[in-house]
């Protein structure tokens, strides 16, 4: 889906169809929205009822004269106290409205936010490392937390308003033609000219608010980008450089914020000045009119007052306009990840697999990040299962993006893998992950405790299960020295424990897991020996009876394997 064709019209039929679970309470909202209406027009009677029936001796308007009591019309001061009386039920009444109403649009809008935010999320995860890469997570954090708001926004307080202002408009315009209809024609001079003024500010603007989007999101990717390298940023003593690009990219954010007010405070201020023109040439006509006794004072106030509630949904329709729109930009980048293809598909009719054997082929396989520079090229070799094979090469030789090929993090652009001698491309996606357990060579644990870490390889693990990977995998005997025990959080990424500890829980994941097929990237190469050994040892029992790859930098690390190859440059040269 190309950018040009997120029209408003697209995006707002987008938004519905999702909204459309709801319909029930978005009717629920619609129709008390609508009660504002009918209260509206009440607004102005007990004022008609006190001018012209108590002080001028006007009779009662014949819809009200049904319903009161000729005792009651028959006295001033009954009319006044009806008058007194009608006006604190019409407040109670239009401010029980209010409440009711914003009870359900906040309950409606949260349900639909969380909705496209569970969408966002899902698809975020199908997306191949190929986008992250290039991305980066912050951009799909703030679509996520700060663009998915949008649809509450333009549904629950943009479109049911819009139509509820809508028809508030067409019944003030009806009672104000009932009282005069010259007063009627002078009010709806000013539509045109609020029509032109939201359909060109509309045009200009939506560019202006995308563009203030992709910087706010900018900003919140130096955050995360230093927060995630705390560490390194004190080491090298680089917080005031960035600080530095913090507050130039927050302030140029701001720069332009300012300017969006700027164009909103005109907007408004032209909005305002347009409806204030039409209220005056009504005031202008409507004073002639009573001087020449054409209508009643109270008529006149009426139809002030009626005129207020008229141009009062006119103003929120055209300012609705500047905030629409910026939610309509949000809405679009929503939009935007939501269609992104991921490149790793899963075919129509996958094969399932419930566990591999773990005989694996690279036949004539080729990578590339790019689609230009090739990563890996022509390698072919095969292992059976249960053997190891060791792959051997300096940095940046393509060990990692070989076994990353593996699971499917990519798909190989030329080529092929196969598992059990069919190509892993024909398996369905979760059962060929699940043949495969990683341990790399920086640990990733969850900001949670170590029961939780170890049990994230297999949701309803029992108590004697975890202990027993963490004791295959050498980490019982720190874990139960630690004041919680397996209760203790590790906190954000494991750093409350050491990088042997956090691999040595990694280890016990890979255990309690017990995939056929299993890929070790480095795992002992920023421990010490003593640990080394600890995690070379529970790694010689994770190894049996499974296919493993074992990543080193050099051949020599890699004497225990059942066969080595070495990468260079991308490609085997032994």
């Amino acid at each position: 889906m190309q950018k040009h064709k997120y029209s408003d019209f697209y995006i707002l039929k987008r938004l519905i169809l999702i909204a459309r679970s709801y319909w029930g309470l978005v009717a629920l909202i619609f129709f008390i929205g609508l009660l504002a209406t009918p209260l509206a027009l009440l607004v102005p009677v007990p004022l008609k009822v006190a001018v012209d029936s108590v002080i001028n001796s006007s009779p009662l308007p014949h819809w009200l004269d049904i319903f009161v009591p000729d005792s009651i019309a028959e006295s001033k001061t009954s009319l006044l106290v009806l008058a007194a009386i009608m006006q604190v039920l019409v407040v109670l009444f239009v401010h029980l409205q209010f409440l009711v109403l914003y009870v359900l649009q906040t309950y409606t809008g949260e349900r639909l936010t969380l909705k496209l935010r569970q969408s966002l999320f899902r698809h975020v995860h199908r997306l191949s490392f190929a986008f992250h890469d290039a991305r980066g997570t912050a951009d799909s954090i703030y679509r996520i937390q700060y663009d998915a708001p949008s649809i509450q926004w333009v549904v629950i307080y943009g479109i049911i308003p819009f139509i509820s202002s809508s028809l508030t408009i067409i019944s003030m315009f009806y009672v104000i033609v009932r009282i005069n209809v010259q007063l009627a024609i002078i009010s709806l001079f000013v539509v045109p000219f609020l029509v032109i003024l939201s359909r060109r500010y509309s045009t200009r603007m939506r560019p202006k608010y995308t563009q203030v989007k992709k910087m706010e999101s900018s900003v919140l990717g130096i955050v995360q980008e230093v927060m995630g390298a705390f560490r390194v940023v004190k080491a090298f003593n680089r917080e005031e450089s960035e600080q530095l690009r913090f507050e130039n990219q927050s302030k140029a954010t701001v720069k332009q914020r300012i300017k969006l007010a700027f164009s909103e405070s005109v907007y408004g201020l032209l909005i305002n000045v347009t409806v204030a023109a039409g209220t005056a040439g009504v005031l202008y006509v409507g004073v002639r009119n009573v001087l020449t006794d054409d209508i009643t004072l109270g008529e006149l106030l009426m139809v002030i007052a009626y005129l207020s509630q008229m141009y009062g949904p006119l103003k929120t329709i055209s300012t609705k306009v500047s905030s629409l729109q910026t939610n309509l930009a949000s809405a679009q980048r929503a939009f935007e990840l939501l269609d992104e293809i991921p490149d790793v598909k899963e075919k129509p009719h996958a094969t399932a697999i419930k566990r591999a054997n773990g005989n694996i082929e690279f036949k004539n396989l080729q990578f590339s990040y790019d689609g230009e520079n090739n990563v890996l090229e022509n390698i072919s070799f095969t292992i059976k299962a249960g053997s190891c094979v060791g792959i051997a090469g300096r940095t940046g030789a393509g060990k990692t993006t070989l076994v990353s090929l593996l699971p499917r993090f990519y798909d190989p652009t030329k080529g092929a893998i196969l598992l059990d001698n069919r190509d892993i491309r024909d398996y369905k996606l979760n059962d060929l992950r699940n043949q495969f357990s990683i341990v790399l060579q920086e640990p990733v644990l969850f900001s949670t405790t170590i029961r939780e870490n170890i049990a994230y390889a297999k949701r309803q693990a029992t108590e004697k299960e975890i202990e027993n990977c963490a004791k295959a995998a050498n980490a019982h005997e720190f874990i139960i020295n630690l004041p919680d025990g397996y209760d203790t959080i590790v906190g954000e990424r494991g750093m409350r424990l050491s990088g042997g500890e956090r691999q040595r829980i990694s280890l016990a994941r890979a255990f309690l897991k017990d995939a056929p097929i299993l890929i070790l990237d480095e795992p002992t190469s920023s421990v010490d020996i003593q640990t080394e050994k600890l995690i070379m040892d529970a790694m010689e029992r994770l190894k049996k009876g499974k296919t493993t790859f074992m990543i080193a930098h050099r051949l020599s690390t890699l004497e225990n394997c059942d066969q080595t190859i070495e990468i260079d440059n991308g490609r085997i040269v032994s």
